[in-house]
């Protein structure tokens, strides 16, 4: 057992940390907002900290789950940030999807400090988080992720480092990329269907288990139909992931015309006001397109 911080309470956070808890591990928790720190203590047990920094000190591991490439800047650096107040061998691991470029420089100013660190963005949204069933793709140093990968297992089905660091959150952006076309594809499919009289949901009991079967259609075609989306993984979150994705590839050379596209499709999706809304709502774009 080991003592660990956890850093950010949000929708994939929250239980994230109860399942270390649950692990039987000394967990300390801090989010921005205080309440919710402190309900997840009245859950869980463990303790409440004021400041990442706070957190962290003592903390043989620390994780974290925040919004973005600021909010992880802001948990790790300065004064309170967690990086001043952990021991020399201790690691940090941060499960925020964000740039290659704020891993690298954290990465470094981890490393100057004697602390690991392994970038490790997650798969499986909210429900894989209420479950421990997600997929951790990782990248840092073979012997910080050795250590660091018992401790992903508490909430996790599948966790593996694909490289040095920054290969995690490459991986993420391969993730994203794939979904973003896949959803397009199953919002017009389904769409197609309804505008055809077809019964959607006979049809996907025929096409679900061949070839045009996936994740999202399984779960996310009976909302799409019933025209649900208060739930999922909202589609701010996905323009900022593909918004990383696109830059880049811009540096890199990928053309990604079809992940381009998409992200121009949920900013339609914003403008309707459904940016909290879960990604599957390109439907609902093409229905609004048809008046």
């Amino acid at each position: 057992m080991a003592k660990v911080a956890f850093l950010g309470l949000g929708v994939m956070g929250y239980p994230m940390a109860g399942y270390l808890a649950k692990a039987g591990h000394e967990v300390t928790v801090y989010n921005r907002t205080q309440a919710k720190a402190e309900a997840w203590v009245k859950e869980h047990g463990g303790t409440a900290a004021a400041t990442p920094r706070a957190a962290a000190e003592g903390a043989e591991f620390v994780m974290a789950c925040v919004g973005n490439d600021d909010d992880l800047r802001a948990v790790c650096t300065g004064p309170d940030g967690a990086l001043a107040g952990m021991d020399k061998g201790s690691v940090f691991v941060d499960h925020t999807t964000v740039s290659a470029k704020v891993t690298a420089e954290l990465y470094d100013v981890a490393k100057a400090a004697g602390v690991g660190f392994v970038d490790a963005p997650v798969s499986g949204g909210q429900a894989g988080a209420e479950n421990g069933q997600l997929v951790v793709m990782c990248g840092g140093d073979a012997e910080v992720y050795d250590r660091a990968a018992p401790m992903i297992d508490a909430y996790s089905k599948l966790c593996k480092r694909l490289g040095e660091s920054g290969a995690g959150q490459l991986t993420k952006m391969v993730n994203q990329i794939c979904i973003a076309g896949l959803v397009q594809g199953l919002s017009e499919g389904l769409h197609f269907a309804q505008k055809a009289g077809l019964d959607g949901r006979a049809v996907v009991e025929v096409i679900g288990g061949g070839a045009a079967g996936s994740w999202q259609m399984v779960n996310r075609f009976e909302t799409m139909l019933d025209d649900e989306f208060d739930h999922g993984f909202a589609v701010d979150w996905m323009r900022k992931d593909l918004g990383i994705c696109l830059d880049t590839a811009d540096e890199n050379g990928a053309s990604l015309p079809v992940t381009a596209l998409v992200d121009q499709f949920y900013k339609d999706v914003q403008k309707i006001g459904g940016g909290r809304w879960d990604t599957s709502s390109l439907i609902k774009r093409l229905r609004a397109l048809d008046g």
